[in-house]
């Protein structure tokens, strides 16, 4: 114990979907909790990351309503955005989420504390504001930040990160996206559908490389429709500013220029400065936090969650992991994450979502498969709204007689999947076989029904698929 320092049950070294998540899970089981927190409670996600990206999304969605609403015999004149509006209603959305999250910590009488915090050793954890304080046990929760490659170093004007993105009052007109997954691809489908001219460059043969093929090639088709230029399976190999943005070359002799330039190649831990004193946490080289299967780092009483450990860096995956360091405090039982399992969303037009394996996965690890696939163009309700690109994809396992047995992975690409994909996540994680969810009523018309005639047809008596 510290004299000097303020002692709590647990201190957290970050306010991010993960810190916050373990900060209310362990306040509601009574614990005294402490968030240090260098800027806002929420993290990136709430304030420079998922929320705000979709936010921007759902305005791209409604401006292809209203571009497409002469299809339902509704005519005005050619629409326009200001995109400074659209910020201002993003930040609306994200201070009103703040708020709530930040009255929700203060009703629980969890203590923040504004600054970074630097672990010690020993439970102490020194804040740069000059406090101290000490916790029976602490959760490092310290997140990531973008990356960049050398030669690309961020500007907050040319080359820039989804930092600079979601605080841009105003569209470029082109831009060059350095990076094809999840976060990438979701820029590249915004910027498209509100006029920008997109250029994505992707050193993977594909884009949304870990997506099941079917599943990534129907965005892919889309992207293609929409006139976003795709390069994939070659490397950026520099840059040069101009008085208009800049000149980006990759592969073998090709350029592109482009207003702007958008680095999206994924997030790094924030271990910089984490660690000082007497710390006996071990970092990896590339400045993972090393836990076991219930958080714990290699000191005893310090626990890692979120993008800090070499873990699926979803908001949802660091609340899972706050809940299982917190229980594991408590000395409660608890199972570790099941990483193989976790539920997947992008918010491209169209949506992605899955859990479970892929076909090539499951085949990789041994199974004797059965798939099935359904595309949403039989679907009723997705003709009535029109969106009918896309398709449910069910891998199974197979059963002796040739149907569908434990269903070992859901993919999705279409309307709305990412709202859909429930139903998908329980069968996998429940090891459900397809005869138990075939025996699941799906309501009519709904975009739903087309997981539930998936999984009809792989017991060998499909209603519409064959």
């Amino acid at each position: 114990m510290i004299p000097t320092a303020k002692n709590y049950d647990v201190v957290i070294v970050g306010g991010g979907p993960g810190g916050y998540a373990a900060a209310l899970y362990g306040a509601s089981a009574g614990l005294s909790v402490c968030v240090v927190e260098k800027e806002k409670v929420g993290g990136t996600c709430l304030h420079r990351g998922c929320i705000p990206a979709k936010e921007f999304l759902e305005s791209a969605a409604t401006y292809r309503s209203v571009v497409g609403a002469k299809e339902f015999g509704i005519f005005s004149s050619e629409p326009t955005i200001d995109f400074s509006i659209t910020q201002d209603r993003k930040q609306k959305v994200v201070d009103q989420l703040w708020k709530g999250l930040s009255g929700l910590m203060k009703g629980r009488k969890i203590e923040i504390i504004e600054g970074t915090g630097t672990y010690l050793g020993d439970g102490l954890v020194s804040v740069s504001n000059g406090e101290e304080v000490v916790g029976d046990s602490v959760i490092l929760a310290s997140g990531s930040v973008p990356r960049t490659i050398p030669g690309f170093d961020i500007d907050g004007e040319t080359i820039i990160t989804s930092d600079e993105v979601l605080s841009m009052r105003e569209l470029p007109k082109s831009v060059a996206i350095i990076g094809g997954g999840a976060i990438g691809c979701e820029f590249a489908s915004l910027m498209s559908d509100l006029g920008v001219a997109v250029t994505i460059i992707e050193a993977l043969p594909s884009l949304l490389a870990g997506c099941d093929k079917d599943v990534a090639d129907v965005v892919i088709r889309s992207f293609r429709k929409r006139g976003i230029a795709m390069h994939t399976g070659v490397s950026v190999t520099g840059h040069v500013l101009t008085e208009t943005g800049a000149n980006v070359f990759f592969g073998d002799g090709n350029s592109v220029h482009v207003e702007k330039v958008i680095m999206s190649i994924g997030r790094r831990p924030y271990s910089d400065n984490l660690l000082g004193g007497n710390a006996a946490v071990k970092v990896d080289q590339r400045g993972f936090v090393e836990v076991d299967s219930l958080m714990q780092t290699s000191e005893a009483g310090v626990y890692a969650i979120g993008d800090l450990v070499a873990t699926a860096q979803l908001a949802h995956v660091g609340f899972a992991e706050a809940i299982v360091a917190i229980k594991t405090i408590l000395g409660e039982k608890t199972l570790p994450v099941d990483y193989q399992n976790v539920p997947w969303c992008i918010y491209t037009h169209p949506e992605v979502a899955f859990a479970g394996l892929t076909e090539e996965g499951a085949k990789a690890a041994g199974y004797d498969v059965v798939v099935k696939k359904d595309p949403f163009g039989g679907n009723s309700r997705a003709r009535i709204i029109g969106e009918t690109e896309g398709l449910v994809k069910i891998v199974a396992e197979r059963n002796p007689d040739g149907s569908g047995g434990r269903i070992l992975g859901v993919h999705m690409a279409g309307p709305w999947v990412t709202e859909q994909l429930g139903m998908g996540y329980l069968a996998v994680n429940w090891e459900a076989n397809v005869d138990e969810v075939a025996a699941f009523i799906q309501p009519h018309p709904t975009l739903s029904e087309t997981f539930g005639e998936t999984v009809i047809a792989l017991t060998g008596r499909g209603l519409h698929v064959g």
